[in-house]
């Protein structure tokens, strides 16, 4: 028998939905359902992929995760504490074990602080080292990105788009945490850049045993990183599984559809393979449908999708699907 592997993170019914305010007394008149109650394990030393349409809630859900936003509800339960009820210096501490690498390498740096400061700060700030032990360190780190020591004089202007991502990077495993957050990491850098960055946080993984929540919208590329493959949908998760297996043989049919749009670098299977594509836009997250939410949209919808929302089960060993009729692709 296999042992379940240990969970570093535990998601339980997540919510973060952000009010809207109308009017001169700031009347609150509605809400924008960012997360809509998802839950899910990231076990240690692995690194889960979370994919899903632009706006689908994937950011919101890492920086729920690490309480840069404070979610409304539900419980994040790391090593061994629910960070949803940590405030002050216990949040503070916790800190330590969770760093996130940001999306636009251009927009996460201080452009008024140097290099070194920028690495250096997490090492000041935790008290880890002071003084001449801030620069040593920060001369690792940027040997461990494949920069040069020397640049830890410059200022992030000049620095190009992979480079910078490097420098993110460094800061992020500045405090040696367990868990980091990366949301799109790549998405921003040139094509050729983009392998070089993925295999630098793959060696940083082995070497430091880390554990990942990887958000990307690049289907190709979460293949390739991730170990296990979540699925989110207007808030909601979708499905959930091991890469290889939702690859292979997808449950849900907003699975299929993101997977059909994916090229395959064959000619011959590409000319074969039958595009899934989806009818109308995605809807408001302000007033999101009843049911499931990707029935209106959905080719196999019935009736009951309209009025129940189908529950997150686990219909095969660690797949994980939301959908009344998902045993028809088993």
């Amino acid at each position: 028998m296999t042992t379940k592997p240990e969970a570093l993170l535990q998601v339980e019914d997540l919510k973060m939905h952000f009010p809207i305010y109308k009017g001169l007394f700031r009347k609150q008149v509605g809400a924008v359902h960012a997360v809509d109650g998802i839950s899910f394990e990231v076990h240690k030393g692995e690194t889960l992929g979370l994919v899903g349409e632009s706006g689908c809630g994937k950011s919101t859900t890492g920086r729920a995760i690490l309480q840069l936003h404070r979610p409304n509800s539900g419980k994040v339960n790391f090593d061994g504490k629910n960070l949803v009820e940590l405030k002050g210096e216990e949040l503070r501490l916790m800190r330590r074990k969770m760093q996130m690498i940001f999306q636009d390498p251009y927009a996460s740096l201080n452009p008024r602080m140097t290099v070194g400061e920028i690495i250096g700060e997490p090492l000041v700030v935790h008290g880890i080292a002071k003084g001449a032990e801030v620069q040593d360190r920060v001369a690792q780190l940027l040997e461990l990105v494949r920069l040069n020591p020397s640049f830890a004089s410059r200022y992030p202007h000049e620095f190009s788009g992979g480079q910078r991502q490097r420098i993110g990077i460094a800061r992020a495993v500045a405090l040696q945490p367990p868990f980091i957050v990366c949301d799109e990491p790549i998405s921003a850098l040139d094509v050729s850049i983009q392998s070089q960055v993925i295999n630098l946080l793959q060696e940083l993984q082995e070497q430091f045993g880390l554990t990942y929540l990887f958000i990307a919208h690049d289907l190709s590329m979460v293949r390739h990183i991730s170990d296990r493959v979540a699925v989110m949908y207007l808030g909601v998760m979708m499905e959930l599984a091991d890469s290889d297996a939702l690859y292979t043989n997808p449950l849900h049919p907003y699975t299929q559809a993101l997977l059909s749009a994916v090229p395959i670098p064959d000619p011959i299977l590409e000319s074969k393979r039958k595009r899934i594509l989806l009818e109308g836009d995605v809807p408001s997250p302000v007033n999101p449908p009843s049911g499931c939410r990707f029935r209106t949209r959905c080719p196999i919808a019935e009736k009951v999708c309209a009025e129940e929302r189908p529950e997150f089960r686990e219909l095969k060993p660690g797949h994980f699907v939301a959908c009344h009729f998902a045993e028809r692709f088993v």
